[in-house]
């Protein structure tokens, strides 16, 4: 890090350019590479594998959620936890098998407001037929904790064909980038109902565990990247796959879905809605030939009513995102430094 940052700051946690070098520069350089599968720690990708002897592949991913408020329009802190860590796992492919839970409360918190979270936790759950397999519960006093944190565990297994889990930058020029549905939806949600803003908004979170919508088309074997654009929105999601790939992808902005209550939100608080977390949203990158066949797959599905192709790879600004501003002017989409709305996953 920088001598002008040398204590962590909130936008250390908010999945863009700061929270990237905070992992490179301090974190993964002290642990030795022992690997246990073919994506390992230092990919940084949504998990992990585990190679199991004739069984293919294991995923484990974990994850920490922290939100303000814990109970948001179209959701809570629980239905967070659950649909994120389960969609850690669909975006590498992985079919959800388990998960943990562990709860960290503040003395105080409502026990009746913990029940509903926990009963949100629970259906998402139920939605996709994955069990609960243990938890661990901690108690801090008060003042010591925001109320209430949660931490996950999942694990699943690679449904892939091959037997292979996906990652987030196997892929080259020529292959076509597609987007599950509108972005900015949860961030902007949020931001509207924070107590310093209040604004009146029928727009909801989109946070939705993805198994069910990407699971035809992972066993489809047509995928051949995927990523859930949280932190950092779109921006950062689609940077650092091309950082990874080494490749440049180009997006045309005119293609982006939006809702007009997010757009209108994103004009009033001039924040961009590509740079804020979508909790029920995935990116796919697919060979061109494929298009069609996964954009019908993904329509089939509520969830992915509004499945669209946003851009393509190319070879033009290897690592860079070009964002096409359909007026005949194209600009680099930069890493955001993070997500500028703070707790929001």
């Amino acid at each position: 890090m920088s001598r002008e940052i040398d204590r962590v700051t909130p936008l250390h946690g908010a999945g863009g350019e700061l929270m990237d070098r905070l992992l490179r520069e301090h974190v993964i350089g002290r642990f030795a590479e022992r690997n246990t599968g073919r994506i390992g720690l230092s990919a940084l990708d949504d998990g992990a594998t585990v190679d199991v002897p004739d069984r293919g592949e294991l995923v484990v991913t974990t994850d920490s959620h922290v939100v303000k408020p814990v109970r948001f329009p179209g959701g809570d802190i629980g239905r967070l936890a659950a649909a994120g860590t389960i969609n850690d796992l669909a975006v590498m492919g992985a079919r959800p098998l388990a998960l943990t839970l562990g709860l960290i409360l503040e003395v105080g918190f409502p026990l009746g407001e913990l029940d509903e979270i926990l009963a949100s936790f629970a259906a998402v759950l139920d939605e996709v037929d994955v069990p609960l397999i243990c938890g661990d519960t901690k108690v801090m006093g008060k003042g010591e904790l925001d109320r209430i944190a949660i931490n996950t565990t999942g694990i699943g297994v690679a449904a892939t064909t091959d037997g292979r889990a996906i990652g987030d930058a196997s892929f080259s020029v020529g292959d076509r980038v597609l987007v599950t549905g509108t972005i900015g939806d949860h961030g902007m949600a949020l931001m509207a109902c924070r107590e310093e803003f209040r604004l009146q908004t029928t727009l909801e979170s989109d946070v939705a565990p993805l198994w069910p919508i990407l699971e035809p088309v992972v066993r489809a074997g047509v995928v051949v990247a995927m990523k859930d654009p949280t932190r950092g929105g779109l921006a950062s999601a689609l940077n650092d796959m091309a950082r990874k790939s080494g490749t440049c992808i180009e997006i045309v902005e005119d293609t982006i879905p939006v809702r007009p209550e997010a757009q209108g939100l994103s004009d009033l608080l001039g924040i961009s809605p590509l740079e804020v977390a979508n909790e029920g949203k995935a990116i796919l990158v697919v060979r061109a030939a494929a298009v069609d066949r996964v954009l019908t797959s993904l329509r089939v599905h509520p969830l992915g009513a509004n499945a669209v192709c946003i851009g393509e790879v190319t070879g033009e600004y290897p690592r860079r995102v070009i964002l096409d501003t359909g007026v005949g002017g194209r600009r680099f989409l930069e890493m955001p430094l993070g997500d500028p709305v703070p707790r929001i996953c």
